[in-house]
């Protein structure tokens, strides 16, 4: 009879196998997290009906999950009415007239959008279909142009509202509250490092954004601003009512997806069928992260029966490496999965066994749930799979796929650099937390 260790290590590799051969995650979570169950559990078959009755049932009524479909909803809403189209414009004013300020604006403007919709790849879209057309315009190359609207749309699993932090939140049993605020600052830097590679590149190849735009009047800046009031009012309020204890993340979300309704409607974009799919686009996102979830609740008591945590821990404390060797084999291990597995289900798979690890050696699990969500973010954009460069595709058929991941690398090294920047100084991600709630 196979140890038990050998059992949760036989587990981690079927379970690879089956995401390699496409398998959704959720599924084939729950399928490996029930059979090992039903191996290591001294009453086996009761405990996989009762842990598959339990968890779904708990994961389906867990309050906190609620700000999913809500914050989902408000970035919906915000594409249908317009809204978006405003933020981008609003960008355009400001920065258009910069060297590569198009691209800059696309950053700004994916930044912007990720403050409503928590989602890189609804991100990419959005501001892709505005941004690229805008760009090919002034004949900017390719590259330049589908490498910033996909890195852009990355800043929505880390700037909040954020999917990637609820999940997080979730599985770690960490504050959602605080894992949203650990992730603004960082964002607005990440923002800023973007825009300077942009600026690099343009520096070191002027054909890169060959034609420059007029520079628009301080006051027709402005005036773009102003139309850009409503989404810029929606942010505010909600992640200006989260910090400052006004009220909380969930409550947030309910009050941004009533304004983005409200917004809708008075802008004169309230169409059924439009309505219709934002509300069905809501409830498929929604339910496919509901089930990964599901999925990863019954897993995660497969791996704790394993014995594979403590032995890992063990090991690893045996080798005699210091905390921040181990960070940061951690983070390369991290990237390296980014490469061929999907965001989420790095989050479900390695989360069971890197909390005990890092809570051992004394790390803050906010601030390490900020650096798991940047290397998620060059995951997104990492050959072979690289998920928003195939939604840029979408948008630009015409633009070769390597042509598009050659534009996403300088933005790659800007995530490892930020990533450098968090270790070297942790308050970036844990000032306004600790400010807010205390450390």
């Amino acid at each position: 009879m196979p140890s038990d260790i050998m059992i949760g290590f036989l587990g981690f590799v079927l379970l690879l196998v089956l995401l390699a051969i496409r398998v959704p995650v959720g599924t084939a979570m729950l399928a490996v997290g029930a059979g090992g169950i039903w191996l290591l559990h001294p009453r086996g078959d009761v405990a996989v009906f009762s842990t598959l009755a339990g968890e779904s049932f708990s994961v389906s009524s867990l309050y906190s999950l609620t700000i999913l479909p809500l914050f989902v909803l408000m970035g919906n809403l915000s594409g249908v009415s317009g809204m978006s189209r405003d933020l981008y414009d609003a960008a355009h004013a400001w920065f258009g007239h910069r060297k590569g300020g198009l691209a800059s604006s696309t950053i700004v403007g994916c930044a912007g959008f990720s403050a409503l919709s928590g989602s890189s790849l609804a991100s990419a879209v959005t501001m892709g279909r505005v941004a690229i057309p805008e760009m090919k315009r002034y004949h900017y190359s390719d590259a330049l142009a589908t490498g910033s609207v996909a890195a852009g749309g990355t800043l929505g699993i880390l700037i909040p509202p954020s999917a990637g932090f609820v999940i997080y939140a979730i599985l770690t049993e960490e504050s959602i509250g605080r894992l949203f605020m650990a992730g603004v600052l960082p964002g607005l830097v990440l923002m800023g490092l973007f825009m300077a590679a942009i600026t690099i590149q343009v520096m070191r190849n002027p054909d890169l954004a060959p034609d420059a735009l007029a520079k628009v009047p301080i006051r027709e800046r402005f005036r773009a601003l102003l139309r850009a009031r409503w989404i810029i009012g929606i942010v505010v309020i909600t992640v200006g009512g989260i910090y400052g204890g006004v009220f909380s993340a969930v409550e947030a979300a309910g009050i941004g997806a009533f304004l983005a309704f409200v917004a809708t409607v008075l802008r004169g974009a309230f169409r059924w069928p439009e309505i219709r799919k934002a509300l069905g686009d809501t409830l498929a996102s929604t339910a496919t992260t509901f089930y990964i979830l599901m999925g990863a609740f019954v897993f995660t008591p497969f791996v704790a029966l394993s014995g594979i945590p403590d032995a890992l821990n063990e090991w690893v404390v045996g080798l005699g490496a210091g905390p921040y060797t181990v960070l940061i084999l951690c983070l390369l291990a991290l990237i390296v999965l980014g490469t061929f597995m999907e965001g989420f289900a790095i989050l479900v798979l390695t989360l069971p066994l890197l909390q005990p690890l890092l809570e051992g050696f004394g790390f803050d699990m906010i601030w390490f749930g900020v650096l798991m969500v940047i290397v998620l973010e060059m995951g997104l954009i990492s050959p072979p799979v690289g998920i928003n460069v195939f939604v840029v595709k979408g948008i630009a058929p015409d633009v070769p796929m390597n042509t598009i991941f050659r534009g996403v690398w300088p933005f790659w090294f800007a995530m490892g650099a930020m990533i450098v920047l968090l270790i070297l100084f942790p308050q970036i991600a844990l000032l306004l937390p600790n400010t807010m709630f205390g450390p």
